[in-house]
């Protein structure tokens, strides 16, 4: 089963730099890239739904950067919450690559390293909760 955009996407952000470095540089090597926006800084209105009323509530701004690359005619977009102009490409560099459907994006060499970066990223986590959880309180055996 493949990997659809935005879960490729989060997986390649949340995991480790070398892996979205790898799978653009393989991209890089072998294909013109053309750069329609070099990475440049931004904000983001956030919005949220206030539950209640059900209405659109905007409670501040984020810092993004995102890049614009072409391959093949096919437009690739990287995005990233901060400034991180170096994921943002390889991101654009990679989702440019799906839309062209290029042959390195049906390599079975990049569908296991971004499962194996899922699960490493699952196990992160819940190594994580597992640290947390080491410090939650039990209020019902605290004697007053």
């Amino acid at each position: 089963m493949a990997l659809k955009r935005l879960e490729r996407t989060q997986i390649l952000i949340q995991g480790r730099r070398n892996l979205a470095e790898k799978m653009a540089g393989m991209i890089l090597d072998q294909y013109a890239v053309e750069v329609l926006e070099a990475a440049n800084s931004g904000l983001v209105m956030i919005t949220v739904r206030e539950s209640a009323q059900n209405s659109l509530f905007y409670p501040g701004e984020v810092l993004v950067t995102e890049c614009k690359v072409a391959i093949e005619g096919q437009i690739g977009l990287g995005i990233v919450q901060g400034l991180d102009s170096d994921l943002t490409y390889w991101l654009a560099v990679i989702d440019a690559a799906y839309r062209a459907n290029l042959p390195e994006v049906k390599m079975n060499e990049w569908k296991d390293a971004l499962t194996a970066e899922k699960a490493w990223i699952a196990d992160q986590r819940s190594e994580e909760t597992g640290q947390i959880l080491k410090t939650r309180v039990n209020f019902e055996t605290m004697q007053v």
